[in-house]
């Protein structure tokens, strides 16, 4: 996180609570990014408002 914007994940968390939900690694790996950008993106128009 920079001062007032969100730049990206932890993927490597992420990815470590994709294991220990029991989601396939494959799966975590190609849907986490997509996901990531959407919610940055989505963080960072709230925190303009």
């Amino acid at each position: 996180m920079l001062p007032g914007a969100v730049i990206g994940w932890d993927l490597n968390a992420a990815l470590g609570l994709a294991a220990a939900l029991g989601i396939p690694a494959t799966a975590a790996a190609e849907l986490l990014p997509i996901i990531e950008a959407v919610m940055v993106r989505k963080m960072n128009e709230q925190m303009e408002r």
